[in-house]
């Protein structure tokens, strides 16, 4: 099949490290219109080689040579390009969160719902490689439990009442450095006074909807100021997951940690760069996973976790040395941006189910504003208060 023509609408750092670069990777994709109100940003996409530049997203949306639609404007203004796209009958990868707040993700979905559209939302953990791998063990797990021959079991454990003792949890642990936000990232009446709690946070509420397949019932949140936030999700058939979000970190250490727990079974992923399981029989103890853009491919060869710290601080050591703090970047774990592009092209020829619909985006963004209204008001909030007009 011949490449899908894309045009890019908001061509900010994001896209100019991760969307233009991978749709000049990717085979199945062509990087066809640059669009963006920002001068100085149209003139660093010229270095993508597009086919054409825009200032008009109408104008970009309108071409017949454009087949799809990547966007990656500020969350505050996407309504009105994904209705024009809905209304050209053009698919749309957007970026997360799918809005800035309840009212425009619900109307942008009933805008792609309505057109059907293929609509894919950037929560790309779900394409990583590392992730992808760790859901599979952990389903499969909870599935059919194959708990390992030495588990421990104490005379009388068959007569305790403990309730489900197969329910599952799954926790996330987030290392960031607030120094690296920009400042647009508080621009907003709630993120002035919760910080990202709904602009990284979805992220990771997806995540957590998405390895435990079950609707979220309730929120609890507690934390200080905007930087650190922690969040305990209740969920209808018994899991729990546990989000904590801190922001006063250091990227010299690895930024994720997932443990998923459940029938006495254990899967973590540590950074997007190993799975490690235990106590489930069969399954692998240690799988590895590729790093991207490795400048120090001599250092840390044994890889994963502790091979990606040696090449860490080797780049920190550079990065001090040379005084630039961007030399610090090297031997990234695959996040799934390349990957989701290529899986939403799979679903726009009708070859795969929705990668990351609407309807799941909505979910991971109701969560994070009861998330933020449970921080805000000291006690626990159940999604159902989260509502349109509430």
């Amino acid at each position: 099949m011949k490449p899908l023509n894309f045009a890019v609408i908001g061509c900010g750092m994001l896209a100019r490290q991760a969307h233009l670069p991978n749709l000049q990777a990717l085979a199945e994709a062509r990087l066809h219109t640059c669009c963006d109100i920002n001068e100085a940003n149209l003139a660093a996409c010229e270095a993508f080689g597009p086919q054409r530049i825009s200032r008009d997203f109408r104008e970009a949306i309108a071409d017949p040579e454009v087949e799809a639609l990547v966007v990656a404007t500020t969350e505050a203004f996407r309504v009105p390009i994904i209705e024009a796209a809905a209304a050209a009958r053009k698919p749309v990868y957007c970026e997360k969160p799918m809005a800035d707040t309840l009212e425009n993700a619900e109307a942008i979905r009933s805008a792609v719902e309505t057109s059907g559209i293929p609509f894919c939302v950037g929560h790309n953990r779900r394409c990583s490689p590392a992730i992808e791998r760790a859901r599979e063990i952990f389903v499969s797990h909870l599935r059919s439990p194959q708990v390992a021959p030495w588990q421990f079991r104490r005379e009388g454990w068959e007569e305790m009442e403990v309730g489900d003792p197969g329910a599952p949890v799954v926790a996330i642990r987030i290392n960031d450095d607030w120094k690296s936000w920009k400042s647009v990232h508080l621009k907003s009446d709630l993120n002035r006074k919760v910080g990202l709690l709904l602009s990284e946070g979805t992220h990771f509420a997806d995540l957590a909807n998405w390895f435990l397949d079950d609707e979220p019932v309730d929120v609890v949140c507690t934390g200080t100021g905007v930087l650190n936030h922690a969040m305990i999700i209740r969920y209808a058939n018994g899991g729990m997951a546990t989000i904590t979000m801190a922001s006063t970190g250091s990227f010299g250490y690895p930024k994720e940690l997932l443990e998923a727990i459940g029938h006495s079974g254990v899967v973590a992923v540590d950074h997007m760069l190993e799975v490690r399981t235990a106590g489930i029989a069969g399954a692998a103890p240690v799988e590895r996973f590729p790093m991207l853009n490795d400048r120090h491919v001599q250092t840390g060869t044994q890889g994963g976790l502790h091979g990606w710290l040696e090449k860490k601080r080797r780049a920190c050591e550079e990065a001090a040395e040379a005084g630039d703090p961007m030399r610090q970047f090297t031997a990234e774990p695959d996040k799934g941006h390349r990957r989701m592009l290529a899986e939403f092209i799979r679903e726009i020829r009708g070859e795969r189910d929705p990668v990351c619909p609407a309807s799941a985006a909505i979910v991971a963004t109701r969560t994070c504003l009861a998330a933020a209204k449970s921080y805000l008001e000291g006690r626990p909030v159940r999604l159902s208060e989260i509502c349109v007009g509430a």
